[in-house]
């Protein structure tokens, strides 16, 4: 088992993986712009592999590239598959190797979730895990029905649910969570029983729920991808769900549990390194924050107006992007999603500051001054 961390171990080990490939590689796309990847993947197919990618039927803002990349592969030999319509969205990432190596992968096979977003991938080769990502692999690529066989090899909507709400219920000492956005009133639920019979919990994420016994910070240096957890400093959770209603019964998404105290000291040691702010940032706790409707909707207003020019093909946008990291590297960059994630950081300041002219503890004191006295 080896663990995944980015930005950091870059598209290396997954170029790698492909090359020593000696039969098969399956491959599940969401969105894709590496074109380190692709050529690994052609060149396999050259040389005799047989190459399966299963690419995502649509993802927002992106299907224009898929569709591309399917027709790139295609010519070059790759079987090329899409996945079904009938789940809300397929997100699974994961690259299966000679049908004995499993990369259980938190990130897309993009550059901004490769070299700019926390991120977290597992190389597995224990057999339960690997032979149950082929079956489901498998499944999906004939549209098939796909019953789970492994509680380690967690599959929404299948099994999703039920694991890590036992992943969750196990926990005795401690829970680290990196989550874009914890959401499910179920997750929740067992999130705050845990933290009132004592475990140390700490999200680096948000919480719709805000809980005074679960602190909650915003990843303040890097954007935030990863879903992981770690219990009691031993057991780990990587994939692509989120502790929401949606990716634990209405997508497909994919994730594997595995107990090893040296990946989960690794993935402890990058969480704690994220949870210390950085100087000056003050967005570090979220704990009790208020989240105001009025500036919720100014923040949006204004970030859209601000974002209104930096749409991917105009000018501006595209010069900003090349000065950032390079010709070469802008020309590899999925463009819409690079847009989806500048709006969202936008807002997402935009919000902060709009909230951080009106002080809380000022408005709960007028508040209480306002109101009448208890008779």
């Amino acid at each position: 088992m080896k663990l995944l961390i980015q930005p950091g171990a870059g598209v290396g080990p997954i170029v790698k993986g492909i090359k020593s490939a000696r039969t098969a590689v399956q491959i599940m796309i969401f969105r894709f712009d590496r074109r380190e990847i692709e050529s690994a993947l052609i060149a396999a197919a050259g040389r005799g592999v047989a190459v399966h990618a299963l690419i995502a039927n649509t993802n927002r803002g992106g299907e224009k590239n898929l569709r591309e990349l399917e027709m790139r592969l295609l010519a070059a030999g790759v079987t090329v598959g899409r996945t079904s319509d009938d789940l809300a969205r397929y997100h699974a990432k994961m690259m299966i190797i000679d049908k004995r190596q499993l990369y259980l992968l938190g990130f897309n096979f993009t550059f901004m979730d490769i070299e700019r977003s926390r991120s977290f991938g597992v190389i597995a080769t224990t057999p339960k895990p690997v032979r149950e990502a082929v079956k489901l692999f498998e499944a999906d690529a004939k549209r098939q029905a796909y019953e789970p066989g492994c509680a380690a090899f967690v599959v929404s909507p299948q099994n999703a649910r039920q694991e890590l709400a036992a992943f969750i219920t196990g926990t005795r000492r401690e829970l680290v969570i990196y989550d874009p956005k914890i959401a499910d009133p179920q997750m929740t639920r067992l999130l705050e029983a845990r933290a009132a019979a004592g475990v140390k919990i700490r999200v680096l994420g948000s919480m719709t729920r805000s809980s005074s016994e679960i602190p909650v910070r915003k990843l303040s240096q890097i954007r935030l991808h990863t879903r992981s957890m770690v219990r009691d400093g031993k057991k780990v959770f990587v994939g692509s769900q989120s502790l929401r209603s949606a990716e634990l019964d209405a997508r497909r998404e994919v994730g594997i549990l595995f107990t090893d105290s040296k990946l989960a000291a690794q993935l402890l040691k990058v969480f704690e390194g994220d949870w210390v702010p950085m100087d000056g940032d003050q967005t570090a706790d979220a704990v009790g924050a208020p989240v105001d409707k009025v500036s919720k909707k100014l923040a949006k207003k204004v970030a859209k107006v601000i974002t209104k020019s930096l749409r991917p093909g105009s000018d501006s946008f595209s010069n900003m992007v090349t000065e950032a990291v390079g010709s070469d590297a802008a020309s590899q960059i999925d463009m819409a999603e690079l847009e989806h994630t500048v709006r969202e950081s936008v807002m997402e300041v935009v919000q902060t500051m709009v909230e951080g002219l009106v002080d809380p503890k000022e408005e709960d004191s007028k508040e209480k001054e306002a109101a009448p006295a208890a008779k």
